[in-house]
């Protein structure tokens, strides 16, 4: 079936049900969880296929358990949402009842990134589902085993209300101009504005996850022993293919060394025998290892350092794409390393001789996903919070924020249009309809036709008070 006529296949079942209940909202839900939990196995063994080499515990704590986990909580949430919201009705207009009902929107569109092709699916679909809707998941050519998993699990109970579509870039780019109701995209700044481009010739809203260069920013007061781990887990989660993961880190020039020397003890202790270690996830593919080679290439021929925090002991591990966390001091600024996001573990290490220095650095430059801060000092936290901007901020840790259910999860500027995720996330995939009610009597008789009535002229002198 073509997928303009899958498409219309879903705004026919949304037409049939165009107000799902609440109980056949939950009744969705709870089959994805179901399913998931079915094919949780096989889910860890595709991804891990699609990757070369990903830990089936990191599938299970980054994809796996925050998915379920947040369909635990629309679930607890969404009998909440569905009540509409009662609004103030200004005196002139009694008796009369104001409020704002949460319409599903219709057919809702879902780009899904290779990076976590799990979780970056369903956390969207449920979203979409709790408002109730149709959605058509769009899932990337890098994760096909992952793909084919997905698909057979939607297949098998949820084909009422979901498809999934899979192919290259022409068929995204084909299903990014189909004209939903709603279109989510989550990937590169580069792609993000050809999605936008081709939903604008429909007006299909959008909501764009995108990405940029988070900043992790160490403080004078940071205890280097105390939150290095935290600083690492960022990055070296995934390999550091996170759309959140810190890009660079600012620390006071006095520290560079003992920063490093820290990461590198704590790299060795979290990812000990390295070359053999099964807890560290390979380069998705070879392009994009490839990517991440030039970036160091280039970096280190304008006169960057590199500090590696493992050493690749045979060429094997090279071609299953086993890139060690790698750190650089002395980059120039004129590098791709510091202009691009990185999408991998290299990290730009940057000193700075004052606090404000490393202020300006961060708002001279576009508004990233996520910002660090690791600083327990209470008006360092405040000046960080107020007078910068970034999508979402940790503070003394990193990738977390994403993980807390009932927190908005978006970007800002280059680095996103919307969020989702929460209560933000329900409202994202829903219309606000606003109603306005009366009764028999409606006092707005008082202000029709003609207009020449002392009684009319009377009470626009009062209204114009």
């Amino acid at each position: 079936m073509s997928i303009e006529s899958l498409f219309q296949q879903h705004q026919q079942q949304f037409n049939a049900e165009p107000y799902p209940s609440l109980v056949i909202r939950k009744q969705r839900l709870q089959r994805l969880a179901g399913l998931l939990k079915q094919y949780d196995t096989a889910l860890q063994q595709a991804v891990a296929r699609d990757f070369g080499q990903r830990s089936s515990v990191e599938t299970q704590l980054l994809e796996i358990a925050p998915s379920l986990q947040g369909i635990k909580y629309q679930l607890s949430q969404l009998k909440g949402w569905l009540k509409p919201q009662r609004r103030a009705v200004h005196y002139t207009f009694a008796p009369a009842k104001n409020f704002v009902l949460a319409q599903p929107l219709g057919v809702v569109g879902i780009i899904v990134p290779w990076n976590y092709p799990i979780f970056l699916a369903l956390s969207p679909l449920m979203a979409a589902l709790s408002a109730g809707n149709q959605v058509m998941l769009k899932l990337s050519e890098f994760t096909p085993a992952t793909n084919a998993v997905l698909a057979e699990m939607i297949a098998e109970g949820l084909t009422d209300c979901v498809s999934v579509v899979q192919g290259d870039a022409n068929v995204a780019a084909a299903f990014a101009a189909l004209p939903f109701d709603h279109l989510l995209f989550t990937g590169s700044t580069a792609v993000g504005r050809k999605v936008m481009q081709a939903a604008a010739a429909n007006l299909t809203p959008v909501t764009l996850e995108l990405g940029g260069k988070s900043p992790a920013l160490l403080t004078a007061d940071t205890d280097l022993a105390h939150f290095s781990q935290r600083l690492l887990f960022g990055k070296t989660a995934n390999a550091g293919q996170t759309c959140v993961a810190p890009d660079y880190v600012l620390v006071p020039k006095a520290r560079i060394t003992a920063l490093i020397n820290q990461l590198q003890a704590d790299f060795a202790k979290l990812y000990p025998d390295f070359a053999t270690n099964p807890d560290y996830s390979a380069v998705i593919n070879t392009q994009h290892y490839q990517r991440l080679q030039q970036l160091l290439s280039e970096a280190l021929a304008k006169g960057a350092t590199a500090y590696p925090c493992a050493v690749m002991v045979s060429e094997q591990q090279q071609q299953q794409r086993r890139l060690p966390l790698t750190l650089l001091v002395d980059v120039p600024e004129e590098c791709q390393i510091l202009q691009q996001e990185i999408f991998g573990p290299l990290l730009p290490i940057i000193g700075y001789e004052s606090f404000e220095q490393a202020l300006d650095y961060i708002k001279s430059r576009p508004r990233p996903l996520a910002l660090y801060l690791f600083s327990e000092d209470k008006l360092l936290q405040q000046r960080v919070l107020t007078q910068t901007h970034a999508g979402g901020v940790c503070i003394n840790d990193t990738l977390l924020h994403v993980a807390q259910e009932d927190l908005p999860f978006g970007g800002i500027g280059p680095s996103g249009l919307g969020n989702y995720h929460g209560p933000e996330g329900f409202w994202r995939f829903s219309h606000a309809k606003a109603v306005h009610q009366k009764g028999r009597f409606s006092s707005s008789i008082l202000i029709y036709p003609p207009f020449n009535r002392p009684l009319f002229k009377a009470l626009l002198k009062w209204l114009m008070r």
